[in-house]
């Protein structure tokens, strides 16, 4: 037997609710400039400092709509990329291509003078290597896995090459026992 009641139940009503929707990004950015006129340094107190909005354009993260996109962000400033240390293998190949001499004949001598660089800054001293810089040892730190060398290295600015050369160079060119001529 089946009942024939139809109707029996009421449909279920549903509230509607006021939704919530975020501020425009125009509503955004006249609030931020009502805040920078309020804090300009006329009004703002002596103890504390003014507020300077006029640089950060940042906003707070909104929620999106269904189906609606990111609005695509230009960044002005570029990601400093910060290259790989430089290996004792890189460090030959460098000098093998800017010498011209051969593999072979360049790694002993790369690695003895990277071995007379190590005991140098391990015994304590200074370095001070025209191309590269001067080197001093502030501090050393022994750790259970080796020494930590505190140091400042200090590199001068490139000089521009006129073809002549300088009093100090000139001097050790004279003093040179090839550069002199027998007569």
């Amino acid at each position: 037997m089946s009942s024939s009641k139809t109707g029996g139940r009421k449909p279920a009503v549903r509230k509607t609710t006021a939704r919530k929707t975020l501020p425009s990004k125009s509503a955004t950015k006249a609030r931020l400039a009502e805040t920078k006129t309020a804090t300009t340094p006329k009004q703002a107190n002596k103890g504390s400092p003014a507020l300077d909005i006029s640089d950060k354009t940042v906003s707070p993260p909104q929620a999106l709509a269904a189906g609606q996109e990111p609005s695509p962000v230009v960044v002005t400033a570029s990601p400093v990329l910060k290259e790989p240390p430089l290996n004792k293998r890189a460090l030959i190949e460098e000098v093998v291509l800017r010498s011209g001499v051969k593999k072979k004949d360049a790694k002993p001598v790369v690695e003895a003078m990277l071995a007379v660089l190590g005991e140098t800054v391990a015994s304590g001293r200074d370095l001070n290597l025209k191309p590269f810089g001067k080197l001093h040892l502030n501090r050393s730190e022994t750790r259970s896995n080796g020494t930590v060398h505190i140091c400042r290295l200090r590199q001068p600015l490139e000089q521009p090459r006129d073809g002549a050369e300088s009093a100090q160079d000139a001097d050790i060119s004279s003093d040179a026992p090839l550069a002199q001529s027998e007569s």
